[in-house]
């Protein structure tokens, strides 16, 4: 089985200007196939995110006449936009509508769908999308109309702005990228008023995003990120945010956009494998954005020096948005028009700056999350999720019960290259259910192929194990599929286990259920709404790697090991004391972890050789 939205890299797709114009023509023949009499280019199934549709078919018609001057665009153009103009702007309150802070307004919105009252909770967004979609026919539309159909969508245009922020509370559903889109729009709509009018909304523009935005910026993993639907971060809309940053310091130059964009683009890069796998999230936990994250991606990409095209996104929207046929939805049709604009190429090199939250070499990556924890461990091909057990999800030792990962004072890091090899060291400290505080020290090791992972803690009582992970996904050329097969060994005995129920409080590998359907079924709120991280934390027990104590640690220490590896060779590192230290030595290299006490400073200490 595979995962529906996560495909191929999105630095595969061609990104030359002539792929751009085959998919331009592509856009225009389905325009012009479809046109209704009245310039409706909506697509016939077309239902909901209805309301900027056929303005957003109208503004690559005008970025196609733009770029190739088809004779046949410029009356397809002026009589697409009157449908659009005529047919779905609407001045009257949506009944139901719940985020009014003026009524009857008389001010211009764009409806999630057409219907009044069926379903007004998106037109907020809806609203954000028919502006975008109005600036960028603006921007092209020089020759195209006439001056008296481009005063009347200005004037829209502004409205639109008007009633997102003045009609309406901003950004009522606490969605970072729906919130930095509308101040994209406020940005291109500024250029387009007379001075002082366009200054004046850029200030205010770049005022919401300090104190509506910014100022609520939530932390994770060491980054401050913009909210994502009551979340730290998404990982389908937060590239997606991540394009709207870098549109945003397109068009205006200010340097805020970069230095947020910046710090997103590197959190992104930390937890995303090196394979492009990511997930979690409080809106979609597995599902990808695709042409709408290139942008961002490619943009910050060069800015950061680091490979975030490796990104997986979903294929079936490699182009533009589309309905099961494939034919051509105008929804988000902005974003294909900023990245055919934006001539920024692809990095497509790692970098090489070591990060906190992130391992990576080769083909083997481990992402942390906020406690030093993996998140998502990638190694010989396969994706580990953190396993569960009593509640408790993660990497580590488990003793009567008890998962030791969560910390109780501060995590240290150290981070060794040393002949071709790559180490992080993690000392955490934490306690049991007895109250002994105890040191978890956790070494990651890579040659770029294989992953040695070595735990040591000061004695367990009981008959402790580590729990390594659960095996979830693999590449599959251009697509990831599920598994329930790891690719590990271990230095003492290594069992896979799973749950015994069948409920969805239990996540069984083997099965057909992916990792987003289980947490959705967990969450509080139907899904779509629902938070699928939050309902993931409901998770009792889950198919596991457990692997046994090391034979021949020290006495006072339990020693764990695992080598994640497309091999199957016996595994037989060797545990000694050296000084107040642990010297491990595998068959490809020989570490020396230092006391738990570190150095001066009370940093781990870690020497590292082939």
């Amino acid at each position: 089985m595979h995962l529906p939205h996560q495909r191929g890299p999105l630095h595969d797709l061609p990104d030359t200007p002539e792929a751009y114009d085959a998919v331009l023509a592509d856009v225009t023949e389905q325009a012009l196939a479809r046109m209704t009499p009245e310039g409706n280019l909506e697509h016939p199934d077309c239902v909901d995110d209805i309301g900027d549709t056929s303005l957003g078919i109208t503004a690559l018609l005008a970025l196609a006449w733009q770029r190739g001057k088809d004779p046949r665009l410029p009356e397809a153009v002026r009589h697409s936009l009157a449908f659009h103009l005529d047919e779905r702007v609407y001045t009257e309150d949506n009944p139901g509508y719940p985020n009014l802070r003026v009524r009857d307004s008389g001010l211009p919105y764009a409806r999630y769908t057409l219907a009044a009252g069926a379903h007004p909770i998106g037109d907020w967004p809806s609203t954000v999308w028919a502006l975008l979609q109005a600036v960028n026919v603006l921007d092209t539309a020089d020759g195209l109309v006439d001056d008296e159909q481009r005063a009347r969508l200005l004037d829209v245009a502004h409205g639109y702005w008007r009633w997102l922020t003045e009609a309406t509370f901003f950004n009522p559903q606490e969605a970072g990228n729906q919130a930095i889109g509308c101040i994209v729009g406020g940005l291109m709509l500024a250029r387009h008023l007379p001075s002082p009018d366009g200054e004046s909304l850029r200030r205010q523009a770049i005022q919401l995003y300090e104190d509506k935005i910014r100022a609520h910026r939530v932390r994770d993993r060491g980054a401050l990120l913009p909210p994502e639907h009551g979340g730290a971060y998404d990982n389908n809309y937060g590239p997606i945010s991540l394009s709207f940053l870098a549109q945003a310091h397109r068009v205006s130059g200010e340097e805020i956009f970069a230095e947020d964009g910046d710090a997103l683009a590197r959190y992104l890069d930390a937890r995303l494998t090196n394979g492009g796998f990511d997930n979690g999230g409080p809106r979609y936990s597995e599902q990808h954005s695709a042409f709408e994250s290139v942008l961002g991606l490619r943009y910050f990409s060069a800015r950061i020096g680091s490979d975030l095209g490796r990104y997986r996104g979903d294929s079936r929207w490699a182009r533009h948005a589309c309905k099961a046929d494939g034919g051509v939805d105008g929804h988000f049709a902005w974003m294909l028009v900023w990245q055919i604009q934006d001539p920024t190429r692809w990095h497509r090199t790692a970098s090489t700056t070591p990060a906190r939250h992130q391992l990576r070499a080769g083909t083997v990556s481990v992402a942390f999350d906020g406690r030093m924890t993996p998140s998502l461990v990638e190694a010989a091909g396969t994706y580990y999720l953190p396993a569960a057990v009593g509640r408790q999800h993660g990497f580590g030792p488990v003793t009567d019960g008890f998962l030791m990962c969560r910390p109780m004072g501060e995590v240290r890091v150290r981070d060794v290259r040393a002949d071709g090899l790559t180490a992080k060291l993690v000392t955490k400290p934490v306690v049991g259910r007895d109250h002994v505080l105890r040191h978890v020290r956790s070494l990651y090791v890579t040659d770029g192929t294989n992953l040695w992972t070595t735990v040591a803690v000061e004695r367990l009582p009981g008959t402790p194990y580590l729990l390594a992970g659960l095996p979830y996904a693999t590449d599959d050329g251009d697509r990831v599929r599920r598994t329930a097969e790891p690719r590990a060994t271990a230095a003492a005995d290594l069992r896979l286990t799973h749950p015994a129920s069948g409920d969805p409080h239990h996540f069984d590998a083997r099965t057909d259920l992916t990792q987003e359907q289980a947490a959705f079924a967990l969450a509080a709120d139907p899904r779509g709404y629902g938070n699928p991280d939050e309902g993931w934390s409901h998770l009792l027990t889950s198919t596991a790697l457990e692997a046994e104590p090391a034979p021949g640690a020290p006495e006072d220490l339990h020693v764990f090991a695992v080598r994640y590896s497309p091999d199957d060779d016996a595994f037989t590192p060797v545990f000694e004391r050296d000084g107040t230290g642990l010297r491990i030595r595998t068959e490809a290299f020989t570490a020396v972890i230092g006391d738990t006490a570190g150095d001066a400073a009370g940093e781990p200490e870690l020497t590292l050789s082939a």
